[in-house]
């Protein structure tokens, strides 16, 4: 393809992308949460279980101390509290009846609506949809690895 018609395509791409991001963003401003509250409550109510603050950080892609952040505020408000474990380092989160009652009003009717926007999709297109979503994601990954990689940076693992 020529350089052109690549820029165009990294471009539409691009657009894409920043659009999911700003439907999230709207989201959670519409719903009254910081986008950090918002993300953390989506990732306890997509793994059905109380997680480490390290799984959240996982799950969600950010550092410790932005994560670490939001959990406290979280945990201020009484949406979450952070429980100790075994080793004492490692604190779970576990959402109180006021977050459960939160997630409820707020990032399960988010999840709701990807399911159906899922839903939407033919069988036939989901597949296409994630075969080429991951191979996507690998190549960058691997591109990205490399380009960075040549000058010394910090290589992206998964």
């Amino acid at each position: 393809m020529e350089q052109n018609g690549m820029e165009r395509k990294l471009s539409e791409y691009n657009d894409i992308w920043k659009e999911n991001e700003e439907i999230y963003r709207v989201a959670a401003k519409r719903l009254g949460l910081p986008e950090g509250a918002f993300w953390i409550l989506y990732a306890l109510r997509e793994a059905g279980r109380e997680m480490t603050q390290s799984e959240v950080c996982q799950a969600m892609y950010e550092p410790k101390q932005t994560v670490n952040s939001a959990l406290k505020k979280l945990e201020r408000d009484g949406i979450i509290e952070l429980l100790e474990m075994k080793d004492k380092r490692s604190k779970r989160c576990h959402l109180t009846e006021k977050g459960k009652y939160l997630a409820e009003g707020t990032v399960d009717k988010v999840i709701a609506a990807e399911r159906r926007a899922l839903a939407d999709m033919e069988e036939e297109e989901m597949a296409v949809f994630f075969k080429l979503f991951h191979k996507f994601t690998g190549l960058l990954r691997e591109n990205v690895n490399a380009e960075l990689d040549c000058r010394g940076s910090i290589v992206i693992e998964r």
